[in-house]
């Protein structure tokens, strides 16, 4: 008897387990409450004017190379990738800017113009990350569905290398003296809505995969990932329901048996929840079902940042900026804390800003930009009321890009569209408006972090940031196959994916051989 599979959301994790469990022989069902795919990774456009909603910086391709693969695709013929040099420019308030290259001797170069030491510090630390990523290879790729995970031989071999109790800021004090060269590679930590100075120490390995492995714009965007993702989902029998709001699990004891939106009801053999973990937790599920992960308890789990953005449609091109540009504000450190506290909002925030026309003119009208613009803020804990702060803080971003070079803008502007963080929770369904989901604090990583077979319920899983392994499109496709593997062997299906394609390790394997290029 075929298999029914029902998957609550069409953001990144939910397609690309879509397309996995297509593989198995399972009638596979994707349920979207809203009007398009993608989730956070969706995008919108504008009277012509084209952005993504969420992450703007493609990495790590390989993964979703492989996922394409083992469904008889190749993703260079679906999404064209353009591969960024300079990966991006950073501007620091204190003084200085680095433009990152791709090219290592080229990159040292330009940091010896800031700190002529730290240049040779590079080859050590790209070496010891590229260790540090082959050690932590067998995690990424493990379920941690018991803690007993944690005394297993790949593991206790990672702990030698990850010094867990060391923040990334302080491991790149081992390579780095200046401290705009540390934040020039662990700024990434915003990848995972944490700070630097508390982000454990693995986490280098963000900005190593920059720079091994390169940074990525999709022609068309993000969204045009998700659409190719679709494509291939649909064509191999994916059903694909839009603007499809999951109303109510129906359970039979703890195991979920099927889903009821408002256009009927949905059997399901197995569920994959790819909507955000604590808002589907909170509002899909009955608190007396939840052991781990009860209403009580996810009261007291960290969540990550938020953000507050502005899209703009600007006329004509915008000189001197780059694709990806990060403006770091001199007093990092009260930034971040003045976030975390979720109390005020930060009067000097970074900035970050996506000029994607430079790259891919058709994302704008002719002669147009459209400009991406997102500061990090706390999220949402009931002290800001943004219906009345928005406008003033939209003027104080204005004014401190002027300040950093960009003056002209306002008067350029020809659609606009703001998002804060109570939109966020409130029109994005996101936990607290936290973006980058639960914290990856040391609690809350691996068998601590919401598991892919989900241990509160049965025959429900999880895939997306708010489950193992983490945030962050790479992270997540990875998620989709942990979780694709343990839905099919609960159901005794087939894995055909397994032998199609080498995996994270084979890939981690030839890095190591390679080294930068």
């Amino acid at each position: 008897m075929e298999r029914q599979v029902v998957i609550i959301g069409a953001g990144p994790g939910g397609l690309a387990s879509a397309m996995l469990l297509a593989l198995t022989g399972a009638k596979v069902t994707v349920l979207e409450r809203q009007d398009r795919i993608g989730g956070r990774s969706a995008g919108f456009s504008m009277d012509g004017y084209r952005f993504d909603t969420g992450p703007t910086f493609f990495l790590y391709p390989r993964i979703l190379e492989e996922i394409f693969e083992a469904c008889g695709r190749r993703l260079s013929d679906e999404v064209d990738l353009i591969r960024l040099d300079p990966l991006y420019r950073l501007v620091f308030e204190g003084g200085g800017e680095l433009r990152v290259q791709a090219q290592m001797t080229a990159l040292m170069t330009e940091i010896a113009k800031l700190s002529p030491r730290d240049a040779e510090g590079l080859p050590r630390f790209l070496a010891d990350n590229r260790a540090k990523m082959e050690r932590f290879r067998p995690v990424l790729e493990s379920d941690f569905s018991s803690p007993w995970a944690l005394a297993s031989l790949p593991m206790l071999k990672a702990l030698g290398r990850l010094s867990p109790h060391r923040s990334v800021d302080r491991d790149l004090s081992r390579y780095f003296q200046d401290p705009r060269i540390r934040l020039a590679f662990s700024f990434q930590s915003k990848y995972l809505g944490m700070s630097p100075f508390r982000c454990p120490s693995l986490f280098t390995i963000l900005s190593f995969l920059e720079h091994e492995h390169g940074v990525f714009h999709p022609r068309g965007g993000t969204e045009a990932v998700m659409e190719a993702m679709r494509r291939v989902a649909e064509s191999l029998g994916v059903t694909v329901r839009l603007n499809e709001t999951v109303r109510h699990i129906r359970f039979q004891g703890r195991r979920a048996v099927g889903v009821r939106t408002e256009a009927g009801d949905y059997p399901s053999d197995a569920l994959v929840i790819n909507a955000d973990f604590a808002r589907a937790m909170t509002t899909l599920v009955p608190d007396d079902l939840r052991r781990r992960w009860s209403d009580a308890r996810l009261a007291t789990k960290k969540f990550s940042c938020s953000t507050f953005m502005l899209y703009l449609g600007i006329e004509g091109r915008v000189d001197g900026l780059d694709h990806h540009t990060v403006y770091l504000a001199e007093d990092y450190a009260r930034n971040l804390a003045e976030i975390e506290e979720c109390r005020e909002l930060p009067r000097r925030p970074s900035i970050y800003v996506q000029n994607a026309c430079v790259t891919d003119p058709e994302m704008a009208p002719p002669g147009g930009s459209t400009l991406y613009i997102l500061v990090p803020v706390g999220h949402q804990r009931g002290h800001i009321d943004w219906k009345a702060e928005a406008p003033h803080y939209r003027r104080l971003v204005l004014d401190r890009l002027a300040g950093f070079g960009l003056g002209d803008l306002e008067r350029r502007i020809r659609v606009e569209r703001v998002v804060t963080p109570a939109d966020w929770e409130s029109r994005f369904a996101i936990h607290r408006g936290a973006t980058f989901n639960l914290a990856h604090s040391l609690d809350q990583m691996l068998h601590r972090r919401p598991r892919n077979r989900f241990e509160d319920l049965d025959g429900v899983y999880l895939v997306g940031g708010g489950t193992h392994p983490g945030s962050g499109l790479p992270v997540i496709f990875e998620g989709a196959r942990i979780t694709a593997r343990l839905l099919a062997q609960e159901l005794g299906l087939p894995t055909p994916w397994r032998t199609k394609t080498m995996g994270l390790s084979g890939m981690l394997r030839q890095a190591v051989a390679g080294g930068m290029a």
